[in-house]
């Protein structure tokens, strides 16, 4: 190790200088939990308010709920290219200004327009801020950290929806608005604390990329022109190559898409509407999703001791069985209770391992590749509300579940080759 970097390392232990990685993870904890956790899955949270003020069918709802990832996909179809050139500290940003605006939009809505146009605005902001996180941990953070820092930012959908729980049992009935604006204010000031932590510029020299001191590389900093021998780099830089190994990522990524984003859209209606739960069961059940999610922030130590197949395997039958239960007894609080504890840490960790495994398939252009694979996420929770909302005007909510619950069960089909782990 370089003296000059040992030297750095003592003045920041002696002068209590906060370590960047942790920053960065709080950062992004904070980006995340506001752009999914109340930009993307408030929708479903305040669906029975929303249909009652607007009056919105079922298949009308899960069209709304489509658009609203639509955004989101058509964002992040641009940070592919534009994180190359700027960086992520101002895709970040954007995420974070059109959260702030777009749930403000949704607060202050006097008709289904404005509310459905700041719905699809605020959903735009989980496109603009994930898949950059990929090159901001990879800038920042040193390489044996680096996917227990991914699995930390990753965890921040969890600590939102614990928070907006207990938002929606204040704020109940007529008083949804309020949270709405309280969702804004928080992701105004995630904005303001991500400016000042991530790095500014595309740390690119020229031709040439910068591996910040302490990457994990030999000496202080390393420049590694185009072209140097990085598979992948030279003339294809501009394009991912064609990788067989990543079709049973894609495909795992359109189903967990799919079924999150039904789960998201319509646990708290199908909660909501069964005879024998109370008016505070479904808020109670959100903050019990986000609680046990929070075991998402273990999901780097997981794959390193369980690897990627074993961890898949584990997560997607937990979230086959959670949906199955709303689907079986959305009244009894029991089967509440589970399908809670068992979808928000498997959920929660699924992003993660997608996160991982995308950063091993793509491992020389980490932002592109997981730009990849969450834009075929993205087309998994853009079919997702739509159809099975269809499929719930004709035969109900409940058998809507159960089919979910059946999709899921695909995924344990696709999941990642002997020798990912490698």
């Amino acid at each position: 190790m370089a003296l000059t970097d040992l030297r750095r390392r003592a003045t920041r232990h002696t002068t209590g200088a906060p370590d960047p990685a942790r920053r960065l993870a709080l950062a992004g904890i904070s980006a995340i939990g506001v752009t999914f956790g109340f930009a993307r899955y408030g929708y479903g949270l305040f669906l029975p308010e929303l249909r009652a003020e607007f009056g919105l069918s079922v298949s009308l709802l899960g069209l709304i709920g489509s658009a609203t990832y639509v955004g989101y996909l058509a964002a992040l179809l641009m940070v592919g290219a534009l994180v190359t050139r700027f960086g992520p500290r101002p895709l970040v940003l954007a995420g974070g200004i059109s959260a702030t605006v777009g749930m403000g939009c949704v607060a202050f809505a006097p008709g289904p327009w404005l509310l459905v146009a700041g719905l699809i605005l605020a959903g735009t902001s989980s496109g603009w801020a994930w898949a950059p996180y990929s090159d901001a941990v990879d800038r920042m953070v040193p390489a044996g950290r680096r996917e227990h820092v991914m699995g930390a930012i990753s965890s921040g959908t969890a600590f939102a929806v614990v928070l907006a729980g207990p938002l929606a049992l204040l704020a109940h009935g007529t008083r949804w608005r309020y949270a709405w604006l309280a969702f804004a204010v928080a992701a105004l000031v995630s904005t303001v604390c991500n400016a000042r932590v991530l790095p500014r510029g595309s740390g690119r020299k020229g031709n040439a990329r910068v591996l910040p001191r302490g990457s994990g590389r030999k000496g202080n900093a390393r420049v590694l022109p185009r072209g140097s021998g990085r598979k992948g780099t030279g003339h294809r830089a501009h394009r991912l190559p064609y990788r067989r190994s990543a079709l049973p990522l894609l495909l795992t990524a359109v189903l967990y898409g799919l079924v999150g984003a039904v789960y998201w859209s319509f646990a708290v209606e199908v909660i909501t509407g069964a005879a024998d739960t109370g008016a505070a069961t479904a808020p109670l059940f959100w903050s019990l999703i986000g609680a046990a999610g929070t075991a998402g922030a273990l999901t780097g130590h997981a794959l390193a001791r369980y690897g990627l197949r074993r961890v898949h395997g584990g997560l997607f039958l937990g979230i086959a069985v959670a949906v199955a239960l709303l689907g079986l007894a959305p009244g009894a609080l029991p089967a509440v209770g589970l399908s809670a504890l068992l979808y928000g840490p498997c959920f929660m960790a699924g992003s993660g391992l997608l996160a991982v495994w995308s950063y091993r398939v793509f491992p020389e252009r980490p932002a592109a590749g997981f730009t990849v694979t969450v834009f075929f996420l993205g087309l998994g929770t853009i079919a997702g509300p739509a159809l099975l909302g269809a499929f719930a005007q004709l035969h109900g909510l409940r058998p809507a579940f159960l089919l979910t619950a059946a999709l899921t069960l695909v995924a344990l089909l696709c999941g990642p080759r002997r020798g990912a782990d490698a």
